[in-house]
């Protein structure tokens, strides 16, 4: 199977066919997910769901290139494409090029994706004119979430829309080749589709956008707690719960193993 890369995705968004996009930071995730999602997003929102830290700000790059190699490794078909942590392409072009290209060559993904706007217009630009393929990522950035004062809503003033708007410009002219919307009203996200012809990935930012993208656990309801915006397509929390405690009371009544679970 071949898997999908740059072209495919600019083929789907021209004939207008919605991207399906997963977050997913494991090897069982990203085989569950591989038949189903154009695009496999290794998130630095690992840091929160797998390892319990409060934001995305303590991910290191390290940590994203070995669950980079996870996914890539347990996935035949979609694109992957890993995000780049905190810290490693604020501090100059250069440093980013040599962050970016690191996570290309250990992981084997197809791209990075980085969160900002017009302020990282020239570090887009030059990562991709160096053969690094790039999406963008604007609105509610969690990478930004002291600035930001929490994760909220963005684009409810005139100010704040107009901004939005003009980090999508830039970040599209600077050579993106898609960008996720988070957190955005549904009026903002049709003025920045009227700006701008990359696919827009929308997370909590209306059905006007090219594709979706959900964290697997979400969706699946292994999450405790969850935005307004996801919607739990499973409770498998509940289901994981429920066969622990079943293995536990039968062990405790010595009724597992029983003859079929035995080697003779």
């Amino acid at each position: 199977m071949t898997r999908n890369t740059i072209k495919h995705i600019e083929k789907k968004f021209v004939s207008k066919e919605k991207l399906v996009v997963i977050s997913a930071y494991s090897k069982l995730m990203a085989e569950l997910a591989d038949d189903h999602a154009d695009i496999i997003l290794v998130g630095d929102s690992l840091g929160m769901v797998l390892y319990g830290m409060e934001s995305t700000l303590p991910v290191d790059l390290n940590l994203m290139i070995q669950h980079g190699v996870a996914v890539v490794k347990a996935s035949r078909k979609s694109l992957i494409v890993v995000d780049m942590p905190f810290a490693t392409y604020q501090i100059n072009e250069e440093l980013a090029f040599k962050h970016a290209a690191e996570i290309i060559q250990k992981t084997g993904a197809g791209a990075v994706k980085l969160e900002g706007g017009v302020e990282l217009k020239d570090t887009i630009s030059f990562l991709s004119k160096r053969g690094i393929a790039v999406m963008g990522h604007i609105g509610l950035m969690p990478q930004y979430v002291n600035q930001l004062g929490g994760y909220k809503i963005q684009g409810k003033d005139k100010i704040s829309a107009a901004k939005i708007v003009q980090d999508a410009v830039a970040i599209a002219e600077a050579g993106a080749f898609a960008l996720v919307i988070e957190g955005v009203k549904a009026d903002v996200v049709k003025k920045v589709k009227q700006k701008v012809k990359i696919p827009l990935i929308g997370i909590g930012a209306s059905k006007d956008c090219d594709g979706q993208v959900l964290v697997a656990n979400d969706l699946l309801g292994l999450s405790e707690s969850v935005p307004k915006f996801v919607k739990k397509y499973k409770n498998l929390r509940e289901e994981v719960r429920d066969a622990f405690a079943y293995y536990a009371s039968e062990v405790k009544a010595e009724q597992f193993p029983d003859s079929e679970h035995i080697y003779k």
